[in-house]
């Protein structure tokens, strides 16, 4: 196998973590942004701390480092359109990005919370670390609130629907998944 192909299995490999999809939001005197995401984590419960991946170079990386806040809209399978919309370098900059959207100010970032995402969190932003293409945005949650639904997945390049399906609990014990592997 040559170096390119090898480069291309590892990134298809890649593309089967399936994610959740966010847009981050940062609202800092008067400047305000948004941008989708699909690299959001919880890193820690205490603090409770998430990750954001963002490409380096990103202006919003630059403007969360000034403001230190910023929220995280985790959206449900009914935002679909505003993944594509925040993910389009064409839309409007500014709160312009907003007009055709309900959103309130977080009232510890300031930052938009998206009305009918499946949750918000304001973050304080504790650490940016330098990661390859990208930096990842370490944030303390502070304030959040949730909606209902399911999630929107990313998985192999394309948004999924996140329906989900409890899995019985014998499904999930390694002794259950040991005797079913042994009797195939």
């Amino acid at each position: 196998m040559t170096a390119s192909e090898l480069d291309v299995v590892l990134r298809q490999a890649v593309r089967r973590l399936a994610t959740g999809v966010a847009v981050v939001t940062v609202w800092h005197g008067d400047i305000v942004r948004g941008t989708t995401v699909s690299s959001v984590t919880a890193i820690s419960r205490e603090p409770l701390l998430v990750g954001v991946c963002l490409r380096d170079g990103s202006g919003l990386t630059e403007v969360v480092g000034e403001a230190r806040r910023f929220a995280v809209n985790v959206l449900s399978t009914r935002q679909s359109a505003l993944a594509g919309w925040f993910a389009d370098p064409g839309r409007p900059r500014g709160l312009a990005q907003f007009d055709h959207l309900e959103w309130e100010p977080d009232a510890f970032s300031g930052a938009p919370w998206i009305n009918g995402s499946l949750a918000s969190l304001g973050c304080h932003l504790t650490t940016t670390v330098p990661a390859g293409d990208h930096n990842l945005l370490l944030g303390k949650v502070v304030t959040a609130r949730n909606g209902e639904g399911g999630p929107l997945l990313h998985f192999a390049g394309r948004l999924h629907d996140g329906m989900l399906r409890v899995l019985p609990r014998e499904a999930t014990h390694p002794s259950g998944q040991v005797a079913a592997l042994g009797r195939s």
